[in-house]
């Protein structure tokens, strides 16, 4: 009939599909077999069944389309289709924040997930209240932020240091941005200024004591930086500072 449109084709993959990192490289036709709480998620919460897409990421090649081939309550086969996007490159920015409670902590790993981190050292200072963190719980969330903000690479973990160590084996080329809540260079006009890998240290709830933060100035990487007039709590720091960091000198710009 004269006048009339044909529907559209819906786009695939569509835009709400699932999202999952895996273990395996991706190529065509590659098929992934997942089980445990990632068959679980995309069967019983996703409730995915065959045909429908799923996006996977492998932290190496990119981002790829895939089809569902089976799906079970235990077992779910995948078949990669075709890639989406390269592996995303993310600023070398590293995170070297104090250790805080967990629930605070846990705040700091997923926000700097979404934010794009290149990598994450946790560091043990005198006043931190916690002195341990489970390497595979932080890892969990470090990927289910990634996952729920579309990156196509996960951050790097490093071990727990301690401040000592840090600066110790600290590499000559990096700068060492140091939250100081007793002053220091306006933090925007320093980032911005500046190119090159970069980092940023910040301390736990009760700050670093006297000589930490003498040691800091001490160290031939380290500058200063203000993150304005008000005392910010550990993880609010660490959050606010890499947000512009990235408006500043990383891929906001």
């Amino acid at each position: 009939m004269s006048g009339a449109h044909s529907p559209k084709t819906p786009a695939w993959p569509p835009r709400s599909a699932p999202r999952l990192f895996v273990d395996v490289p991706l190529a065509q036709g590659t098929t992934i077999s997942l089980d445990g709480p990632q068959a679980h998620y995309l069967a019983r919460v996703m409730r995915v069944g065959e045909g429908d897409a799923v996006i996977l990421c492998d932290n190496a090649t990119g981002e790829w389309a895939a089809r569902v081939v089976e799906a079970g309550k235990r077992n779910c086969l995948l078949e990669a289709v075709e890639c989406l996007r390269e592996r995303e490159q993310v600023p070398d920015f590293w995170l070297c924040p104090a250790l805080l409670k967990k629930d605070r902590f846990d705040m700091v790993l997923e926000k700097a997930s979404e934010l794009g981190v290149r990598r994450i050292v946790p560091v043990l200072t005198r006043r931190c209240v916690a002195d341990k963190l489970n390497p595979d719980r932080a890892r969990t969330i470090l990927t289910e932020a990634a996952e729920q903000c579309a990156r196509t690479a996960l951050p790097e973990l490093g071990e727990v240091t301690k401040l000592e160590a840090l600066l110790r084996d600290w590499p000559e080329d990096r700068a060492l941005f140091f939250a100081d809540e007793l002053g220091g260079e306006p933090a925007a006009g320093v980032f911005a200024a500046h190119s090159g890998p970069a980092a940023l240290l910040v301390g736990p709830e009760g700050g670093f004591d006297d000589a930490e933060r003498e040691a800091i100035r001490a160290h031939a990487a380290a500058r200063a930086i203000s993150l304005g007039p008000r005392i910010l709590r550990g993880e609010t720091a660490a959050i606010a500072a890499t947000a512009v960091w990235m408006a500043s000198a990383g891929d906001w710009s």
